[in-house]
This record gives structure tokens, sequence and C-alpha cells, in this order.
């Protein structure tokens, strides 16, 4: 098969839209088979799955990625979670408090119920292995396929920096290697990722061409969809770390309280779940029904004319009670940093001899072992 790379014609917007809908779709039925998949045979499929320390994990992660974790890793998936902390520097000049952030993931992992016995725990900076994927990887990519990058694009639109970095130009590739070092061969993903994933696909399928001389050094891993709906943040927009709109797991009760008193709403008394017209108030609904294990059009029923009070009310309960084992947990193991720092130590390990056996694998393939 030919892998010489090319650049692709442009399209026009109807057919772009076109296509990514057909692909969402593809993903989506895919992502469908993989769930019965796991269900009927967990242990065949290994997940690579994590987060950047740039802060503590929200709301949105946990109703988003975090619980989903917990129920691959407790239907006997090998899973794979990673503290990304080289990425931290995608889109910040230094990284700030890595230490603290870092324990804090870490600590955000154990409270909501990852276990260290089941799931690897590792660092991108303790494992060389990983990282030096990078190089060959960035050898099957052109420029040209890095920057028509979606999810590249966005991360661009809301960077700090007054000018694009390598590193945030080519994360995708970093992100190739964080998945295909362990040869994961199913990434939970939201429909913004699926653009990654199917770089990660490209390089492996083409290193496979390269190099495999007939065999499949790697995976070319599927997409899990995420089922789990968007959560707006505090001001109304997608609810981020990066923003400063979100609700942090650790955050107490008082400190909950106060950031959904601040959250936007509108001015109709009478509560309704309506995300296309009402979508902060929908918003809320939906947090307060994730919490609660309801449908938000029956919290908005219970509420009815109490307007946006009796709405911030029940979202307030309804967070701080779903959450208080969470930080119970959490306020556990921060009393023990010993522990964190071991449990961290120990995945580091795991993580680098897989890592250092698959880059003895493409040193091979690509006749470089000497």
């Amino acid at each position: 098969m030919d892998t010489t790379l090319r650049t692709a014609r442009p399209e026009s917007p109807a057919s772009a839209s076109l296509a990514d809908t057909a692909g969402t779709s593809a993903a989506q039925a895919r992502s469908a088979e993989l769930e019965e998949l796991v269900r009927d045979d967990p242990g065949r499929f290994r997940v690579l799955t994590g987060d950047r320390p740039t802060g503590q994990l929200h709301l949105g992660h946990y109703f988003g990625t975090l619980h989903n974790r917990v129920r691959l890793q407790n239907l006997g998936v090998e899973m794979f979670v990673l503290v990304a902390d080289l990425q931290v520097l995608t889109d910040r000049d230094v990284a700030d408090d890595l230490t603290g952030h870092v324990e804090g993931l870490v600590l955000d992992y154990l409270a909501i119920g990852v276990d260290p016995a089941r799931s690897t725990i590792f660092a991108h900076s303790a494992v060389p292995a990983l990282n030096q994927l990078l190089l060959p990887f960035l050898s099957l990519v052109s420029t040209a396929e890095l920057g028509r990058n979606p999810t590249v694009k966005d991360e661009i639109a809301h960077s700090r920096q007054s000018a694009v970095n390598g590193l945030m130009f080519t994360y995708p590739v970093h992100q190739a290697a964080d998945i295909l070092f362990c040869k994961a061969n199913l990434v939970p993903v939201g429909r913004d990722q699926l653009p990654h994933l199917e770089l990660t696909r490209t390089i492996a399928r083409r290193f496979n061409d390269r190099y495999g001389s007939g065999a499949a050094v790697f995976p070319q891993p599927d997409a899990l969809l995420s089922s789990a709906p968007l959560l707006l943040g505090t001001d109304g927009t997608k609810m981020s770390k990066s923003r400063g709109n979100a609700i942090a797991l650790g955050a107490g009760p008082d400190e909950t309280a106060r950031l959904i008193k601040g959250a936007r709403t509108d001015s109709e008394r009478h509560i309704t779940y309506d995300p296309a017209a009402r979508p902060e108030v929908s918003s809320l609904l939906l947090l307060a029904a994730l919490c609660q294990n309801r449908t938000p059009e029956q919290v908005a029923a219970d509420i009815g004319s109490g307007g946006a009070a009796a709405l911030k009310k029940t979202v307030t309960e309804a967070v701080n009670e779903h959450l208080a084992p969470v930080r119970a947990r959490r306020s556990e193991y921060a009393r023990d940093r010993a522990h964190l720092r071991r449990i961290l130590r120990e995945g580091n390990e795991r993580a680098a001899a897989v890592a250092d056996a698959t880059l003895a694998e493409v040193c091979t393939a690509m006749n470089s072992h000497y």
C-alpha cells in the first residue's frame, strides 16, 4: 500500500459537514457494537485514558469521562490512566504548581473509584520510551494533516499564548504515542476527540504498512463514544478548568453553593427543560438529574414556577449529596501524600516496562536495534 503523504483537496463547508455527520454516525454505530463486546469479553480490551494536571477535575469530567472509566475498570477492562504532565506545556509558558496538580489528579482518581490494583496510573515524564515514540510517529504525518485537526484549532483559539508552540501543533501525535505505547485498542472519547483518534489510527496503519513486514505492530484503536451530554459551566459556556467556570470535585459544600448561585440562567420564572431555547437552565436541570438518577424533565416538573432560586437550591443539594462520599474519600486519601506518590511510582514502573517493550519492538521493525 502506498503510504506517501498527500495534502487533501479543500472541502466545501457543506461537504465537510456531511462528512463529519457520516463519520460520527459510523463511530456511534461502532461504539454500540463495542459496548456489547466489552460486556461479553472485557478481558480482550485495553483502554488508554487520562488528563492534563492543570487543576482539579470537575463535574464535567466526572459525568463525561471519570464515571465511565470506573465502569470499564469494574467490568474487567485493563485500564491505563495517564497523568499527562508534559502536555501541560502545550498551551502555557510554564507548568505552575505541577507537583500539586499531579497529586490532586491522583487524589481525584482515587476518590471517584479508580483502583490502582486494577488500573495503571502513570505520568508522561516518568515513561521515556513512550515519549521517544513521538519521533518516528511524526515522520508518518504531514504538517497539513496536523494543521487541519479541528481539536487543535479549538485549543489554539482558547490558548493563553500569543503564538502557538511546536508542542501544541504536534499534540495529536503525542496523544497517538500515549495510546499506542501500550497498544490500547479502545479509547473512550467525546465526538470532538474523534479527529485525534483517527490520526492515531492513521499512524498505526502507516507504521504497520511501512515497517511491519506483513505483521501488525500496532492495533488501530476504536473509539468508545461517551453518551454523556455536555454540561455547561457557570458562565453558560463549555465547562472547563481553563475558563474558570467549573465546579471542582474537591470543592466543599459552601463553595459549591456559591458557584451554583452565580450560575447564569434566564428571566423566565417557570422552569422547563429545553436545551435549544434555554441552554443554561437546561444544563443545571441536567446536572441535578445526573446526581439524582432522574430525568431533567422530572426535576423541572418538581421545581415548576419556583424560578431560578429554587432551581439553584435543588441543584446545590443534589450535587452536594451526590459528591459527599467522593469528597470524604478524597479527604481521607489527602492525609497520606506518601501513599499517593507510591501509587504513582508503582504505576510509572508498570507503564515504563510496557513502553520499553513496545519501543524495542519498534526499533526492531525499523531496523534500528543496535
